[in-house]
């Protein structure tokens, strides 16, 4: 049998570093829980020597229980010249009452030279110090070899001579780390052979992902014999980030046959990646291997066409097996299977023998050249194909409006006033806002609301605009998308106009009707 793969997550550390992240105590203890949940085998929490937020960490998980995963703590060897039982940083790894501790130290002879300006005799002891002071205390013990890949390129014999320093320490696992993430799969795969021929240890693979072969370079030691990878979810990490373990996961199962977590934990693959992105406060990457919104989205018309018919036709997997979804989208190259499968996909029974169906398409290329867009505008679209096959009465019609604006003292108050029928019955109403596109929108729900109480749940949640055209100037056409929810569901709706207030009014309209009808 193939040997298991183990997953060590370094979200709550090297995910951290990544640009624009920076987790709380209470971020990092929530991630750790559904991580241990979804069943990785080692969570470094942080290094608890360097500053007080990973310090309290460690407090607040001591008093945590993990079903699955094994804490660690994160640092560094003992520094030069100082004994290993003296160096207070050592002392931290061990207040941190870990069960795991792992600890890097320098592979690469110009790090050991230039950057810790010590020898290669000081630094091997480094090594074998503080891994074998670490085993005494009862820890297990992964001696992560920075710049390992770099440093074996750079001298093999001494690269060679840091491992075994550290596997005679008693390490558990020795990790090679492509620290610069300048490395390629073939040169990963002959350095971790040799590595697997000189070494009785356990190997571990850590990657970055500098030239965008971070989970390709992981793969390639698994591949070549390692059993322990080090990554973050959705890829978090320094400069470009860190081998993604949302694609690693996945790939080590499905396409290598290699268990790393549990089977039932996949379904719940997607989930956990928005999750951690929620946390981060980061917008998901919807082109993400996996778990992206556009992972399994089809767009070409013939490419729909070949999945209507044969799923595995354009697809490597089926999307629910990692809890994502498949998505048709509509745009100026849909053919008729993408408006027969949206269609289904928004709850309407369309076949391709259905007599409005070309009706449609030609409506939507004709909107699509206008400017709309209606990948994000799941709501407009709905309507456009409902209006086509029941040919409904509009639950409303916007008979006329006025927006204006005023300052008043340092202030400046927009107004809207809007007449609003439905059925035989009107209303008109004002209303102010913060903005011109918010007093409309209060206008129009406080003439609507009379007739339809709920539309009281509907809210707008985003409001996004893109100019069309730029070099019109102030004159060009203008892109309107609202994200709206009624607490239950969301969906987009979108407008187009040269006047943006216009544009507004359409994606307004749109989003409150849709609500209607989900509400139907």
């Amino acid at each position: 049998m193939r040997p298991e793969v183990q997953i060590y997550d370094t979200t709550l550390r090297d995910g951290s570093q990544g640009e624009g992240i920076n987790f709380s105590v209470n971020d990092k203890l929530r991630i750790a829980e559904k991580l241990d949940q979804f069943g990785v085998q080692y969570i470094e929490g942080g290094w608890p020597g360097s500053n007080p937020k990973d310090i309290e960490f460690f407090e607040q998980a001591k008093r945590r229980t993990f079903k699955h995963a094994r804490l660690a703590a994160f640092g560094s060897t003992r520094r030069k010249g100082v004994r290993v039982e003296d160096d207070r940083q050592v002392a931290l790894l061990l207040e941190a009452e870990t069960p795991v501790v792992t600890i890097f130290g320098k592979t690469w002879l110009m790090h050991v030279r230039e950057v810790l300006q010590t020898t290669p005799e000081e630094n091997l002891a480094m090594v074998a110090d503080t891994v074998g002071y670490l085993k005494q205390h009862g820890r297990f013990v992964i001696y992560d070899a920075e710049h390992g890949f770099d440093g074996y390129k750079d001298d093999p014999a001494y690269a060679l001579a840091t491992w075994q320093a550290a596997e005679r320490a008693g390490a558990d696992i020795v990790t090679l780390c492509d620290t610069n993430g300048g490395s390629v799969p073939g040169q990963i795969a002959e350095i971790t052979r040799r590595a697997r021929a000189e070494l009785g240890v356990r190997l571990g693979i850590h990657t970055h992902d500098d030239i965008g072969l971070g989970a390709a370079n992981a793969l390639a030691a698994v591949e070549a014999g390692v059993t322990h990878v080090q990554g973050t979810l959705n890829g978090y990490g320094e400069r470009a980030g860190n081998c993604s373990l949302t694609t690693v996961i996945p790939t080590l199962h499905f396409k290598l046959g290699l268990r790393s977590v549990p089977a039932e934990s996949l379904p719940s693959l997607t989930e956990l990646s928005q999750f951690v992105d929620e946390i981060a406060n980061m917008r998901p990457n919807p082109r993400r291997p996996w778990v992206g919104a556009a992972a399994f989205a089809h767009k070409g018309g013939t490419h729909v066409n070949a999945v209507q018919k044969v799923l595995r036709s354009y697809e490597h997997i089926d999307p629910t097996l990692v809890g994502n979804n498949r998505h048709v989208l509509i745009s100026d190259l849909a053919g008729r299977s993408n408006i027969v499968m949206k269609a289904r996909e928004l709850g309407f029974d369309v076949t391709n023998e259905t007599p409005q169906l070309k009706t449609i398409l030609r409506r939507i290329k004709e909107l699509e050249h206008e400017g709309y867009e209606f990948e994000a505008a799941d709501g407009s679209l709905a309507l456009l194909i409902r209006r086509a096959l029941r040919q409904e009465p509009l639950p409303f019609v916007v008979d006329a409006y006025h927006v204006s604006m005023r300052h008043e003292g340092r202030a400046s108050v927009c107004e809207a006033t809007l007449k609003v029928r439905v059925g035989t019955e009107a209303a008109h109403t004002v209303a102010d806002g913060a903005g011109p596109v918010n007093a409309l929108d209060a206008a129009l729900r406080s003439g609507l609301v009379r007739f339809y109480p709920q539309l009281e749940k509907v809210k707008l949640t985003d409001y996004k605009v893109r100019i069309i055209d730029s070099t019109s100037g102030t004159a060009a056409r203008t892109r309107v998308l609202i994200e709206s929810t009624n607490g239950t569901a969301e969906w987009g709706t979108v407008g187009v106009s040269d006047n943006i207030i216009e544009a507004s009014l359409q994606a307004l309209v749109d989003s409150l009707e849709y609500g209607l009808v989900t509400t139907a």
